[in-house]
């Protein structure tokens, strides 16, 4: 039987796959490659190389071309290297036929993922979750694991054991999910029952991309200690602080960062730790201003949050935070290259944000603790509103 294995203390020397399919931007790729060299690093690995390869579609056998392959497998083969990730999720094929070219092991992106989840899961609600989505994700790949058991060929002795075998993990794999599946729909109905019995505080909820500053933000609201760290994923747990701006007290959550490809089983897992934003009165969108794409972040947290939510539209503030990260490169006269955000003006984005976007924002850094009365006042006067409107007679907090 299969079983998970976390990535071990020693570091593992990775190298990094990204495909460009048709008419995709190599810039895009590009991105996503430094992004899954952060996931690598979080995971405790180290990048040694990338290789990409353009493609119409990708191979039904490999996923890659045959001569990229052979010019891979030549430097797995000269530089050491323990491990293969690949930035799109691989059928069971692709990862058995890659594994026997590589001679090492090759993982996607959704595994990786995953391995970090299971990393930084504590609580047994978010090890569960994890588990859940493990497995979930393990299934269909069953067949792909047990090679040395399949029937290859035809003779004497070499007829069907292979078939039960698997057969048998399946049916242990599933019940697996089942026992995780009722352990978290116990665990759910407890939550549940603690949610309903915070009172009649509003609720404000800290969502955004990951490794974005939410759990900064949260410690500086609430004068707790919520672990916070520059690397992807450092908070799995939902948690939720009671705080108070002026006399209005008020809930916070803090909640699980999202990343673009993120496994369909980690959502589904995480939905019930979510249930913090479903049930919030006021979503805090927190950005990485200082990211060179984080307006593809931005449409990345608010297509997840419309999954959760069922398309409900939700009261929001956009906090745009790291902008002592920001760097801007200011334009030559004569200079004919695109628009891009490091020769745009933090004036220049506050002022676009500001008019194009009937979302309240506000622009800080929570790490040098800058413009952050204009963000307690702003949440103050979101949440006054909310309170007015839910308690109109009740005023002597104003």
């Amino acid at each position: 039987m299969p079983q998970f294995i976390e990535t071990s203390k020693t570091k593992e020397r990775a190298i990094l796959v990204g495909v460009i399919l048709g008419r995709t931007d190599e810039a895009v790729v590009y991105d996503h490659l430094d992004e899954l060299e952060f996931l690598v690093e979080t995971a405790g690995g180290e990048t040694s190389a990338r290789f990409t390869q353009k493609l119409d579609r990708p191979e039904a056998a490999t996923f890659l071309g045959k001569g990229k392959i052979e010019e891979m497998s030549l430097f797995v083969a000269e530089n050491n290297i323990n491990l293969v990730v690949f930035d799109d999720e691989l059928s069971a094929t692709q990862h058995r036929n890659l594994e026997r070219a590589f001679k090492c092991r090759v993982i996607d992106r959704s595994n990786l993922i995953l391995d970090i989840f299971a990393q930084r899961a504590r609580t047994a609600h978010a090890r569960s979750q994890v588990e859940l989505a493990q497995y979930q994700y393990l299934l269909p790949r069953l067949a792909g694991m047990w090679t040395h058991l399949e029937r290859q060929k035809g003779g004497i002795g070499l007829k069907g054991p292979g078939e039960k075998e698997i057969e048998t993990d399946r049916r242990i794999v599933r019940n697996k999910i089942s026992l995780l599946k009722e352990k978290l729909r116990l665990i759910d109905k407890q939550k549940t029952t603690q949610r309903s019995n915070r009172g009649s505080l509003v609720r404000v909820s800290l969502v955004g991309y990951t490794n974005v500053g939410k759990s900064t933000i949260m410690n500086l609201l609430s004068k707790s200690e919520v672990f916070a760290e520059d690397k992807l994923f450092a908070t799995l747990d939902t948690t939720v602080r009671k705080v108070v701006i002026g006399n209005l007290p008020f809930l916070l959550s803090d909640t699980v960062g999202f990343i673009r490809k993120l496994p369909h089983h980690l959502i589904e897992s995480f939905k019930s730790t979510l249930d913090e934003i479903r049930e919030s009165d006021l979503i805090v969108h927190v950005v990485d201003l200082s990211h060179p794409n984080f307006e593809d972040q931005i449409a990345v947290v608010k297509e997840t949050l419309a999954e959760l939510t069922g398309g409900k539209e939700k009261q929001t503030i956009v906090v745009f935070n790291k902008i002592d990260n920001y760097f801007y490169e200011a334009p030559e006269e004569d200079d004919l290259m695109a628009t891009h955000n490091k020769n745009i003006s933090l004036e220049q984005i506050k002022s676009t944000w500001m008019s194009k976007n009937h979302t309240p924002s506000v622009f800080i850094s929570a790490k040098e603790k800058l413009n952050l009365e204009s963000f307690r006042q702003m949440l103050y006067d979101q949440v006054v509103t909310i309170h007015k409107e839910r308690y109109p007679y009740d005023n002597f907090l104003y």
